[in-house]
Formats: C-alpha cells, sequence, structure tokens
C-alpha cells in the first residue's frame, strides 16, 4: 500500500484531488492530441458521477493534530487524508477549535489553483510522451499484460470518463499509475469531494480567512514528471498490484487515520515507503518538508499573535523526517491536541 498511501496522505493527493475537480476546456490553446487532451483528467467524470453514499453517523475521527507556539502565536498542523467518506464528519471539536483559532490556513497548494480549470490540462501535458513511443515499450512484459488486465477489468469506468487503451498508451507511467489508483480508490468508496482539504479550503471561504499553499501546481507535477524512469515504471507496478489488492489496504490506512494512530500510519507507510523506496520517500517527503519549515517559522516568528492552521497529507507530520519532530527540534513548544486520546487514557 505504498503508494496508495502516498496518494492518501502526501503531497501527490493534493494534485490529483485537483485534477479530479478540474475541467479540462474543449478548444485549449496548447498543442496536446485531442485524445489526450480529452483524457488528461481520465477520473473526473467518473469522480462526478459516484454518489456519496449515505452512512451512519460514526464517532469523529481521531486528530493528527499538533499545535507548535513560539511566545506570541502558535501554527496548527493538521494531517489530511485527501479521499474520505461521508461518516468522516462531523470532525473533532478539537479540529473544529483549531479552525476558529486560526486567522488564516497554509495548504499544501493554494485552494485556487486546486480549483483551476486548466490544471488537469498542464498536468495531462506534462505527461504526455513526446518522442511518439508507447508506453508498453517502456514496461517490462509482466507489467505491460497487468495494465492490459487492470483496463479490462475497469473498462466501463474508464470508457466513461474517455479514457481508451490507446489513449494510456500516450503518457508517462507515473500518469498512468495516479490514475490506476485514483480509479481503485473511488471504487473503494473514497471521494476526493470530501477530502479534508476540500473541507476547509471551504470553510475558509465562507468564513472570510485568508488561504495560501506552500507550493504551486506546476511545482507538485513536477515533483511527478521528475521521478526517474525505473522509479515511473515501479510507481506503475505497485500501484497495479495495489488495484489487485482490493479494499483491504485502504481500509487499514483509512482506519488507522479514524483512529489517530500516528504509529500505525508510521509503521504502515512511512518507513515501509523509506526502507524500500528512499528516493522517492526523499523526493516526495523529506525535501518538501526542509522547504516548507522556514515558511512555517516566519509565521512564529511574524510580529502579533496571528495563528495559523496547516493542513497537509499525514506523512508530511510524522517521524522523525515530520514537521512535527523538526520543529520540535527548533526549540517551539510542541503539543498534540488530542481530546479522545486523554480520554482514553
Amino acid at each position: 500500500m505504498r503508494f496508495r498511501a502516498l496518494l492518501l496522505s502526501s503531497c501527490t493527493a493534493a494534485l490529483v484531488v485537483a485534477v479530479a475537480h478540474a475541467s479540462v476546456p474543449g478548444a485549449a490553446p496548447v498543442r496536446v492530441p485531442a485524445e489526450a487532451r480529452a483524457a488528461a483528467t481520465p477520473v473526473a467524470t467518473a469522480l462526478a458521477d459516484t454518489p456519496a453514499a449515505a452512512a451512519p453517523v460514526a464517532a469523529p475521527p481521531v486528530p493528527l493534530l499538533w499545535k507548535v507556539s513560539d511566545a506570541d502565536n502558535s501554527i496548527y498542523l493538521l494531517g489530511s487524508f485527501h479521499l474520505l467518506r461521508q461518516d468522516d464528519y462531523p470532525l473533532s471539536t478539537d479540529v473544529d477549535a483549531a479552525f476558529a483559532d486560526a486567522e488564516s490556513l497554509l495548504f499544501e497548494m493554494p485552494p485556487s489553483e486546486m480549483e483551476s480549470p486548466t490544471l488537469a490540462l498542464q498536468m495531462g501535458q506534462a505527461a504526455l510522451r513526446l518522442d511518439g513511443t508507447r508506453l508498453d515499450s517502456q514496461l517490462p512484459p509482466a507489467t505491460a499484460r497487468k495494465l492490459q488486465d487492470w483496463f479490462a477489468a475497469n473498462a466501463t469506468a474508464m470508457q466513461a470518463s474517455g479514457m481508451t487503451p490507446q489513449a494510456l498508451q500516450m503518457f508517462e507511467p507515473w500518469f498512468v499509475g495516479l490514475t490506476v489508483s485514483i480509479v481503485g480508490m473511488t471504487r473503494d468508496g473514497l471521494d476526493p469531494k470530501l477530502g479534508l482539504d476540500r473541507h476547509f479550503a471551504d470553510a475558509a471561504q465562507q468564513a472570510g480567512k485568508p488561504v495560501d499553499g506552500f507550493e504551486t501546481g506546476a511545482q507538485q507535477i513536477a515533483f511527478l514528471d521528475g521521478m526517474d524512469a525505473d522509479e515511473q515504471v515501479q510507481f506503475l507496478d505497485e500501484a497495479l498490484d495495489e488495484s489487485g489488492e482490493g479494499a483491504g489496504e485502504v481500509e487499514k490506512l483509512h482506519a488507522a487515520w479514524r483512529a489517530g494512530d500516528a504509529a500505525t500510519l508510521w509503521d504502515g507507510m512511512a518507513a515501509d515507503m523509506k526502507r524500500e523506496y528512499p528516493k522517492l520517500y526523499r523526493h516526495v517527503n523529506v525535501e518538501r518538508n526542509d522547504a516548507w519549515l522556514p515558511r512555517i517559522e516566519q509565521r512564529l516568528q511574524a510580529p502579533g499573535a496571528d495563528d495559523t492552521l496547516v493542513v497537509v497529507g499525514a506523512l508530511h507530520l510524522l517521524g522523525s523526517d515530520g514537521l512535527v519532530e523538526k520543529l520540535r527540534a527548533k526549540g517551539y513548544a510542541v503539543e498534540r491536541i488530542c481530546s479522545a486520546c486523554e480520554a482514553a487514557e
């Protein structure tokens, strides 16, 4: 479940959610083949047509929420799942209080870019194979067969979204890997319209609170498109394997997030990814956290008493490479905010 973990709780998920909600203009001023343009967001239609299932009221998720403070202001760090379900709401009163206390919010990507109708096209253009070769020519025969089998098993959903086997062959492995994973997760009942980022972006707009992002959409696309060839093939191959495993692994991740179980999330996804895919882990997690840290410190050190709620994928908060421990190591006061944890003790 390493790559689904990456999508659900790290930087790439915010981009996937943005692309899933973007609409591709019918006539775009960029030179992308018509079939590729139509397929640049292969899951958008499928996601839009997937109704949120009614569910009984459940206890609110236990939040992965930390408060980092200096002498006069605070940063709340909230670990997000970028695709959720209807019964993951309402959220904990701890999270509601953090939102109420914050004067502004920071996301991985500015909400305005997440909703941009051009972002999906930019992603499809970046993923387009420009050398005239087919995707299969880059894949080991076993991976190519798995992709063919996957498409046959998901033909109805893919054809409804305008993606054909021929269109898949026009893209880089990382893009097709994202497609495979997002189709599988939505099939398992997870909905990007219900993700934590989208929830708080809407809440901030309604409350009139300013929002910003650590990165641009172009930067996030570049992180994926910058994967080397071996990483991309590995990404796709494991996405295909995970899709064949069904909902079990995703359910484990989702249950751990709902339980606020940082240790299980770390052991079950981040530690595994760090050990088996060190380059990818460093690229999408460590380097990103290191780049975000000065932005967070800038807000902590700013004059006045304004507080900020930071909503990022849960992976970015966990372990020794996570923002929580990096800020603790710099001497800031750090505490986990978790009333449910205290009640259980």
